[in-house]
Formats: C-alpha cells, structure tokens, sequence
C-alpha cells in the first residue's frame, strides 16, 4: 500500500511540476511579449549578441524547447539568417539550465514560501480586473508549482530509498550509452530537459543512486540535451529548407557536445568527484552546476565555428527546386508569441503592398504602350495578392484566437483594414488592364498631352504609395500630412486632366470615343491613391 502510495505521489509530483513549469513558461512569455520582438529586431550577425538573445529569451520564457521552436518558425519566416539561429541556439542551451539550479533549491526547505507564493498568485490572478496583474499572479502560481512539485518528488523519492527493489534497479542501470539513452528517451517523452533535471535532482537530494555512482548521473543530463531536440525538429516538420537546417545546426550541435563531454567521463572516471565535489558538497548542486558547465563550455568551444555549423546543415538537408514565385512565410509556430506574429504580419502586408503597386504600375505601362501582352504579368501578380490575402486573413484569424494585449488588438483590426485596401489597388490594376483591350482593339489614339498629363499623375501616385507605407510603417504625423498633401494633389490632377481632355475635344485635338477610357482610367488612379491614403490613416483610424 505504501509502494502504491508513493508512486501515486510520485505522478503527481511529476503532473504538478510540468503544469507549474508550463504555467511559468507561458505566463512569462506573455509577460515580455512585446519586449521578445525588441529583443530579436537586435538580432545581427555578432555571434555573442545572437548566443545573449538565445541565452536571455530562454531564462524570461524558461523553456529552450519553446524557444527553439521559436528560432524555427523566425527563420521559416525569413526573420533570422541560419548563422543568427545557431548562436540563439547555443544561447537557449545555456538559458535552460536556470530551472536546474531552482530544482537544487528543494535541498532546503522552501515548500512554506512555495505555498505562500502559490496562494498570493491565486488571488491575484482571481481579485483583479487588470490583465498585467492577473499575468504576474499566474507566474507566481507557476512558481510555486514547481516548487511544490518537487517537494512531492522529493517526498514520493523518501519513500522509495529504503525499498531494496527500487534502489537496486536503479543502481544497476550502470552503462553509460544506456544511461544517455533513458536520459535522451525521457526527455523527448516530457519535451522538457529542465523536467529531466530536476527529476534527477530529486533522486539525488533523496539520496537515491543512479548507477554505481561516480559519473554515471552525468550521462543522464548529457542524454538530456539530445531529447530536448526532439522538439524543435518535430517543429520543423513541414518547414522550409533553412528551418529544417536550424533543427539539424540543433540536433549536430548537441550531439557533437555529448560526445565530447561523454569521452571525458568516460576516461576521466573520478570527474564528478574531483571537480564537482571538490567545490559543491550537495550532489543536486553538482548536478546542476554540470548541467550549466555542459552548456557553457559547448557554447564557448562552438561559438567561433558556426558558419561551420550552418555549412554543414546546408549539405545534410540541401536545397530544394522551388519553381513557384514566392514562398509563404507566415508561420503557426510564432502564434504564441503575438509581437513576434504580427512582426511577419506587417512584413508579409508590406509584400503584399509591393506585388500592389507593382501590378497598378504594369497595367499603366501596357496600356500607354499598348501591350496586351502584359495581361498576363498583371493576372499573375493579382493572383498572388489574392492568394496573400487569404492568408493573412486567415493568419489573423488564428492570431485572433490568442491572449492578446490592447494594443495587439488594435494592430489586427489595422492589418485587417490595409489588405483590404490592397486587394482594391489589386482589382484597380485589372480594370486598367481592361481598358488596354479597349484601347487596341477600337483602335483609339491619345494625343502626347494627353499621355504627359497621364504620366504625371501616375508619377504622383507612386510617391504617394512610398509615403503611405512610410506612413504606415512609422505612424508619423509629418509623413500623414505629407501623404494628404500629394492625394489632394491627385485628386486635383484628375480634375485638370478631364478639363484639359474636353477643352481639346472642343478645339478637335481629341476623339469623343477616348472618353469613356481616359475618365475611367483618371478615375481609377485616383481610387488607388484614396486606398493609399487609406493605408497612411489607418493606425490612426483604429485608435481614434
């Protein structure tokens, strides 16, 4: 009964600590949110900036394997280069290994404050109205979890240390690869190396043996940081090529560390002893402190050879044909992080933008050269506009989904207003392609005026696109203004050109059969250049 007993303490330490553990993670992440895309627009390609990032993103979210899909899904966006990736990834290492040092922490007794910030958390997270209160109080929570969570480990390890069947199992587990492989295997069955950890701590602080002593405990971490592998590259899964390489740089980069490491205990048997204990008298700190050396010491051998790395992933999972235009970059993995999202948000509404202004500009240019041949150019790029648009559409809705901030809201329903404007740019390069078909086959002539005031006003609305995604992008007054300035100045040109067109229809310069054409294209401009100064306001129209 006392075995049962014990072991069902034994899952519930387990079941408390991954719950405290996500709950800390995610509240965490929530809680630096937006200062996680400040911290990767620093990224650059100084290797010791990308191993801080790593090292710092990991310790705030205190999750490497949430970090590492993140990584994956920055570089399946086009966010990060592969030479960035590998330094984050090195630095996530090194992150991780915080939790470690806090599972060391259950040696003393710490379950009253555990308790304590567990119950103050709980009524933050209930009393308060305030979403950063609430936040803040589901960290404590989560705090106090694992916390808690240990110290069941700890009691269900108590209960286990004097039952001969349990200690002699474990005792006689003494080989190292098998040792690395219960440590790789548990890993990528929890997705957790710090769970791992701390697990192993616990047995360590009740005074249970793994193995015959020694290093034997050690091959068990080592085994550790291959699991936690596992999920990065389940991540990439579907990925493109330069994310499946991040994945690989991952796997390649602890496997080789493990190697290393596992050839030194191997021929220096005593080295848990001689090094570890010379210093730390508790073994959960040895443990943890090798945890961190590991890491650390990978981290600053490896460092200078990371173009090395990449290299290497680059011909491991070479490239692949990729006949289509343009590769879809907005990736499912970054949803849980919204600042990070809606970071490729706008950077995919910005593409969408260009393919917009692209397609306006190649219908113009068939039609004043009277190029039906063109069409085809144009049908293709409004294709892909619309394509765009379903999927951001669909992306913000996914994103919608997700706990988001005041702010964040606003920026959707802004994201939301622009690709629709877009889309309309879009339709209006197809209608002037339609009235090119007019233009040849009734065979209508413009005189030069006629297409010098056309080429003018198509000139202004081109600044008025650069202005308005300056304007979008900044939110600046100055640029606003300048945007209204050009778009009455459009508008005035629309005006003078249809008057211009009926003062030389009466002097007999023009045909009445252009008309219908050039009012409808005039027009046209000037509804694209409305949607632009549409895109211009529209952050101030979402918070007006």
């Amino acid at each position: 009964m006392e075995y049962i007993e014990g072991l069902l303490i034994l899952f519930g330490g387990i079941g408390t600590l991954l719950v405290g553990m996500a709950m800390l993670s995610d509240n965490m992440k929530k809680l630096a949110n937006t200062k996680l895309e400040a911290i990767f627009n620093k990224t650059s390609e100084k290797k010791l900036v990308g191993l801080t990032i790593g090292a710092g993103t990991t310790a705030i979210v205190q999750s490497s394997s949430l970090t590492s899909v993140m990584i994956v899904g920055l570089v399946n966006a086009g966010m990060i280069t592969l030479l960035q990736a590998t330094t984050m990834i090195m630095g996530a290492n090194i992150g991780t290994t915080i939790t470690g040092h806090i599972a060391s922490l259950q040696s003393f007794d710490f379950i009253v404050f555990a308790m304590l910030t567990v119950f103050i958390g709980s009524f933050m997270t209930l009393l308060s109205s305030k979403e950063k209160i609430r936040t803040i109080g589901k960290v404590l929570c989560g705090f106090g979890l694992v916390f808690v969570g240990l110290h069941l480990l700890g009691s269900a390890m108590s209960s286990f240390k004097d039952d001969p069947l349990i200690t002699n199992m474990l005792s006689s587990i003494s080989n190292p690869f098998l040792l690395l492989l219960i440590g790789a295997g548990l890993t990528a069955l929890f997705q957790s190396s710090s769970a791992i950890t701390s697990i192993v701590i616990s047995l360590a602080v009740a005074g249970i043996m793994i193995g015959n002593g020694g290093n034997d405990v050690l091959f068990v971490i080592l085994g550790s940081n291959i699991g936690t592998c596992v999920t990065a590259m389940l991540s990439s899964v579907g990925a493109n090529t330069n994310a499946r390489r991040a994945a690989v740089i991952h796997l390649t980069f602890n496997i080789l560390g493990t190697v290393i490491f596992a050839a030194v205990l191997l021929l220096w048997t005593g080295f848990k002893n001689d090094v570890l204990g010379r210093f730390f008298a508790l073994e959960a700190t040895q443990i943890a402190i090798f945890h961190t050396l590991f890491n650390v010491i990978c981290a600053v051998l490896f460092l200078p050879f990371s173009q090395q790395f990449v290299n290497l992933s680059m011909k491991l999972v070479p490239d692949k044909d990729d006949k289509s235009k343009r590769i879809v970059v907005l990736d499912e993995r970054l949803l849980a992080t919204p600042s990070l999202a809606l970071h490729q948000l706008r950077k995919e509404t910005i593409e969408m933008a260009n393919l917009a202004i692209e397609s306006l500009n190649e219908a113009y240019d068939a039609f004043i050269h009277k190029n039906i041949n063109q069409k085809e150019m144009v049908k293709t790029n409004i294709g892909e506009i619309n394509s765009l648009n379903k999927q951001i559409v669909n992306y913000l809705i996914k994103l919608s989904g997700e706990e988001l901030n005041a702010e964040e809201k606003e920026e959707i329903s802004t994201l939301y207003s622009v690709i629709n404007d877009l889309e309309r740019i879009g339709d209006l390069s197809d209608n002037l392609s339609k009235y090119t078909d007019t233009y040849v086959t009734e065979r209508l002539t413009f005189s030069d005026d006629a297409k010098g005031d056309l080429n003018h006003m198509m000139d202004r609305v081109n600044a008025l696109f650069k202005v308005s995604m300056k304007a979008f992008e900044t939110n600046s007054e100055s640029d606003i203004h300048l945007v209204d300035e050009i778009e009455d100045e459009v508008d005035t040109l629309r005006k003078e050109i249809i008057d211009s067109h009926i003062q030389r229809l009466n002097e007999g310069l023009c045909s009445a059969n252009n008309s219908p054409v050039l009012v409808n294209l005039v027009s046209n401009l000037e509804r694209a250049a409305d949607h632009m100064t549409f895109i211009a306001h529209s952050r101030n129209i979402v918070t007006n």
